[in-house]
């Protein structure tokens, strides 16, 4: 099981801001217990060197998120809007 470390509370605030905090934790909960289960849609980002990750909140929002070094923790980064 991977730890998922707090939020800053400017994801907070967005997630709050788009009534995301249900998808969220739902997800949150399924990346813990298995990063690659499928609903989560996880995408190594470009440029690859810098791994970081993304996967599905809903279809419209995707959060950013990377491995700890240690790898058995995550950090996520920021929430954004998917498609623009």
């Amino acid at each position: 099981m991977i730890k998922i470390l707090p939020c800053s509370s400017r994801i907070l605030t967005i997630i709050s801001k788009h009534s995301l905090q249900k998808k969220f934790t739902k997800q949150i909960a399924l990346l813990s217990e298995n990063p690659k289960h499928p609903s989560l849609h996880v995408e190594l980002l470009e440029p690859k060197s810098k791994c970081i990750y993304s996967f599905r909140v809903d279809r419209k929002y995707r959060a950013l998120f990377f491995f700890r070094p240690d790898k058995q923790s995550v950090e996520i980064l920021a929430v954004t809007v998917h498609y623009k």
